[in-house]
């Protein structure tokens, strides 16, 4: 009772094609879809930028833990 047969979805479709027309609903669906296609250029471009900074980011990590290092010996050995 709760589920919508496939007579209610078409009843449903009509009525959104009589409404909206179908040259409107044409370009909404060339507007989404350009949307989407737009979305997944910007993923694609996001992650190949990420991947394009990780070593320097790892680099910078690396020569800041190695100083931090160095600061922490020099510190102790002073206090001692």
């Amino acid at each position: 009772m709760g589920a919508l047969s496939i007579w209610h979805w078409l009843i449903v479709l009509l009525i959104v094609v009589m409404v909206f027309g179908t040259k409107k609903l044409k370009n909404m669906g060339s507007d989404l879809g350009g949307a989407v296609k737009g979305f997944k250029d910007g993923m694609k471009e996001g992650a190949n930028k990420a991947e394009d900074e990780t070593p320097v980011a790892a680099a910078q990590v690396a020569s800041s833990v190695q100083a931090e290092k160095t600061t922490i010996d020099v510190e102790a050995k002073t206090k001692s």
